[in-house]
């Protein structure tokens, strides 16, 4: 599993962030009136915002990075101690990262997780503007600084992460006692299940967007069937023309690419040469395309690859894939990834038959990409028992998928088991689709359906679902837009 959501990363998924600037621990923010912040009266019932902050850092293990300002919440960037080892937590600790948007304790609480590295700056995930509520953003574990010392790889599973949330939960829950959901995009759309699965009577409602369900690691025909049929053919044509041309102008773009790893201190050292990742980016080409773009982005691909020039090629493959993704300095980042793809969550090996006999090495595994003094060993059995529990047990469970996204063609899928359950797709949707972007029926009822499971459904909602708005109206600094998608140059991971 490669090309991602990116920035925090993901699809990272990841939500849109605010330039927000650094505060003071103390600092208020610009909306809270200043009797507010100095008394100990409620506002609307609440304790004061200094007694918030109070009571989240009398949790034992609860320590503050720094407070950052913003309008109409407090923001909070914390730290956690977490065991190492959740079957033996006497064996040593680690230090968690994770931020809190707070609202209000009235309100219900979303917890989110992008799989990877959090964002230090406050920004809402779509069900926390739905449900107007406070967000709690976790680090997932061994993405640095949030990496035991010295890191035992093999604590690096979906079941410790799972549990790291469960602490968490129980340790917030005392104070934010409202209703909670659990969503995140991509690989955090996938963490959100895997806590789900393991301590279902936490959350009360999932909302998962855009993750990959890979049952079966050595069946990806569903991939190749993707890629036969998705968006326009003339995309498809120049999208191959391009991929071809890099494969076969290898020497003068691999000229480039040396002279750009001297000028940046580029090594190779984990895919062990130069050639290797040139090849990989090469390969990531189209995938990525369909991750990160619509079909009217391809008018910006070169309509006649054979004729471009080799700037063309390379700034066309850079742009899209980037050729800073399997360098060591692009890799370190997202060793924790790879780890786990090559160890539970499994990755796809697309064929690619337009390519022909270019290629060298093939759609390269997970552990190409990890270095190799960390030991590897797959299990089959992991991902074929969340399958099995999301069918049969789902309940208020909910799947947005993207049309054109690749990682959406080996979704979830809902079983006879599942209950107050749903997955939808976004018609010519990305690897950023969002509630928002469904049609309108069903935008509104997934939204009629948010709100209940978060206990905030107003009643006019409750008679007619067809009503259902998201309750905080849309920021542009904390939110982001169905189809936006966040990139760094790092690739193919969900």
């Amino acid at each position: 599993m490669r090309k991602s959501l990116t920035g925090v990363l993901s699809l990272a998924v990841l939500i849109g962030t605010v330039g927000a600037t650094g505060a003071s621990a103390g600092a208020a923010t610009a909306a809270e009136p200043a009797a507010t912040r100095s008394s100990g009266t409620a506002v609307g019932g609440e304790a004061s915002t200094e007694d918030i902050r109070n009571r989240i850092l009398a949790i034992p293990g609860m320590s503050l990075i720094e407070e950052k300002p913003y309008a109409g919440y407090r923001y909070f960037v914390l730290n956690y101690t977490q065991p190492v080892d959740h079957r033996r937590p006497s064996k040593g600790t680690f230090q968690q990262r994770l931020t809190l948007l707070h609202k209000d304790v009235s309100r219900p609480t979303v917890f989110f997780t992008s799989g990877y590295n959090v964002s230090t700056n406050p920004s809402r995930s779509e069900p926390t503007q739905i449900v107007d509520g406070n967000q709690v953003s976790l680090e997932y574990r061994f993405f640095t600084p949030s990496r035991p010392a010295p890191a035992d790889w093999s604590k690096l599973d979906i079941w410790q992460a799972a549990s790291d949330q469960h602490r968490v939960f129980t340790a917030l829950k005392k104070i934010y006692d409202r209703k909670w959901l659990a969503t995140g995009g991509s690989k955090g759309g996938m963490t959100a299940t895997y806590f789900e699965r393991f301590y279902p009577k936490d959350m009360d409602g999932v909302v998962a967007y855009v993750a990959p369900n890979d049952v079966k690691d050595k069946e990806d025909s569903a991939y190749d069937r993707f890629f036969r049929t998705v968006g326009t053919e003339e995309c498809r044509d120049k999208l191959a023309g391009v991929q071809r041309e890099a494969l076969i102008r290898r020497a003068p773009l691999q000229k480039k690419y040396k002279e750009q790893a001297a000028a940046n201190g580029w090594t190779f050292n984990t895919v062990g040469s130069l050639d290797r990742a040139y090849e990989a980016t090469v390969m990531d080409y189209v995938w990525a395309f369909w991750q990160y773009s619509l079909v009217a982005d391809c008018v910006d691909i070169p309509a006649d690859a054979k004729k471009a020039t080799d700037d063309d090629i390379w700034n066309s493959v850079d742009a899209i894939s980037g050729f800073s993704a399997y360098v060591d300095q692009g890799l370190e980042r997202y060793t924790p990834y790879y780890y786990q793809a090559g160890t539970q969550l499994g990755s796809p090996d697309i064929k690619q038959p337009w390519l022909g006999k270019l290629s060298r090495y093939g759609y390269q595994p997970p552990r190409t990409f990890v270095p190799r003094s960390i030991p590897m060993t797959f299990d089959r059995g992991a991902m074929r028992d969340i399958d099995r529990w999301v069918k049969r047990n789902a309940r208020r469970m909910m799947y947005v998928n993207g049309e054109n996204d690749p990682w959406s063609a080996e979704p979830f899928r809902l079983g006879r088991g599942a209950r107050d359950s749903a997955v939808y797709t976004v018609p010519g949707g990305n690897h950023g689709a969002k509630v928002s972007g469904l049609p309108e029926a069903q935008r509104a009822k997934a939204t009629a359906d948010i709100l209940r499971w978060a206990g905030v459904a107003p009643a006019a909602v409750e008679d007619d679902p067809a009503k259902a708005k998201p309750l905080a109206k849309f920021d542009t600094r904390l939110d982001q837009r169905n189809g936006e998608v966040g990139r760094d140059g790092a690739t193919l991971r969900p």
